[in-house]
């Protein structure tokens, strides 16, 4: 192949014998795979492709692609449906062959290499009775959720992802291997926690573990009519937790009828006997479907991925309200829901989905602890279209950004969110790691952001980790 800065067949013969370089000019089997996505929308034909194995194998694919002069993405979940790890005539370094997690149980520890996916950490702790603070999806990668900041079933226990976050290894522009802690490069940890995509690639994440037992999950399943009760029981649930317990509500049309229904998710960190206490007000409207039960911690991974499976056209855009939600907006929502799959019939797998974490143990760091500038007593919102056909790409996209909107608007006229002092602010309102309405890095991270600028002009001064959609310093399209 050609030259691009340095020769292909060159980066081939230096990188370790479990490496891989899949280029266009590969089988069009093994090329196929190495560009396909969660979200088919969002696959995009790369130039080059760069498995490493080993932390040198990503150092040297770092510095390749640097002297290439081609754009470059990570891949490590493959989730993003912004297309976020896929770059059209580029090259992807792919961390799909670093999938090692490995446990300290004496220290409680897990340290889960760039490319694992959830379930690969949760699989791990559990043969240790142990468990951490990860996704609630359990096919996404670490890597975007924990660089985005990463909510969780534990969230209301023990915080954020990045809240038990205790080291990182990451790869920087120059092709060097730094460790970043509160000891070791603490600017640079500070930065990757909520701001991680921006200064380089991170080939292993240590995250603190705790002793965890059996929990209480599953699915409860209710007719459109239930929505004003289902909210409002919702509210005063999250308003009474004390963090063991978290749901999500969501608007979909389940096959084989795909009719409207309200979606409910419920986990509780303890006893049958406790959710089921815990959860009665929910349970008493009297769900169509009800499979709650005691349960592994790994298996509550499972349950929000079942709606949610890949192979199909996906976006998802992002907001927020305050809590506690307004019922009504959540029965307008509806009714916009309905009227979308009507109207595109096509689209009957979209998915509005309401996320009621317990906010106390969030809201306990201060805003200019981490990068991360999230933290505020909100209920996240996800409008997830799903659809199958190419020509419905546009209104599927400008329906989820009219939503995404609609609920912004809410939320800023319930509160300006403005400045209280030097390091606090009510909350920007603002997810990273969901694709908003592209209001730029200044908004996402809030007060935070001039000290992440400087930070990357440290790091990233070329801004070469700069092709993600929270980009500290957006390149122009």
């Amino acid at each position: 192949m050609g030259s691009l800065g340095i020769n292909v067949d060159q980066l081939k013969a230096s990188l370790s014998k479990s490496a891989a370089v899949v280029t266009t000019e590969s089988s069009a089997e093994e090329y196929q795979q190495s560009i396909k996505r969660w979200a088919t929308n969002s696959e995009k034909p790369a130039r080059i492709v760069i498995y490493p194995a080993t932390v040198e194998d990503v150092s040297k694919a770092v510095l390749f692609g640097v002297a290439s002069k081609l754009e470059v993405v990570t891949v490590g979940g493959r989730h993003s449906a912004a297309g976020t790890s896929s770059r059209e005539g580029g090259i992807c370094i792919d961390l799909g062959k670093m999938r090692n997690v490995t446990v300290d149980a004496e220290k409680k520890t897990a340290t889960a290499q760039g490319g694992c996916r959830w379930i690969d950490v949760d699989s791990e702790l559990a043969k240790f009775g142990l468990a951490t603070v990860g996704g609630t999806v359990n096919d996404t990668g670490v890597g975007g959720l924990t660089l985005g900041g990463g909510y969780g079933w534990l969230t209301g226990t023990y915080g954020l992802v990045i809240d038990n976050l205790i080291e990182v290894e990451v790869v920087l522009v120059d092709g060097s291997v730094v460790k970043a802690s509160e000891i070791e490069n603490p600017d640079l940890f500070w930065g990757i926690r909520g701001a991680g995509i921006n200064f380089g690639i991170v080939t292993s994440f240590t995250y603190q573990a705790y002793e965890q037992g059996p929990v209480w999950a599953g699915q409860l399943v209710f007719t459109k009519e239930r929505i004003i009760p289902v909210f409002h029981i919702a509210n005063h649930l999250l308003a009474t937790s004390n963090g063991r317990s978290t749901m999500f509500t969501a608007f979909a049309a389940p096959p084989p009828a795909h009719q409207p229904v309200v979606l409910v998710v419920v986990f509780f960190n303890g006893s049958e006997e406790e959710g089921n206490d815990f959860f009665e007000p929910l349970i008493s409207l009297g769900p169509l479907v009800n499979t709650t039960a005691s349960m592994p911690y790994e298996n509550v991974n499972t349950l929000v991925g079942q709606a949610l499976e890949p192979g199909f056209r996906r976006l998802m855009k992002g907001s927020s309200t305050l809590h506690p939600l307004d019922p009504e907006l959540a029965e307008e929502l509806a009714r916009d829901y309905e009227e979308f799959i009507t109207r595109f019939p096509d689209a009957n797998l979209t998915i509005v989905l309401f996320e009621y974490y317990p906010v106390m143990k969030i809201m306990d760091v201060p805003q200019t602890a981490t990068a991360f500038a999230n933290r505020g007593a909100t209920v996240g919102l996800t409008f997830i279209p799903g659809w199958t056909k190419e020509e419905f790409d546009i209104p599927c996209r400008d329906w989820a950004r009219e939503m995404s909107k609609k609920t912004k608007d809410y939320r800023l006229k319930s509160l300006e969110y403005t400045k209280v002092d030097e390091n606090t602010q009510v909350c920007v309102g603002e997810y990273s790691n969901h694709d908003g309405l592209g209001d730029g890095p200044e908004v996402i991270y809030g007060l935070n952001y001039p000290r992440l600028v400087e930070l990357k002009q440290r790091f990233d001064l070329e801004n070469f980790f700069g092709n993600g959609r929270n980009s500290i310093i957006q390149k122009p399209r």
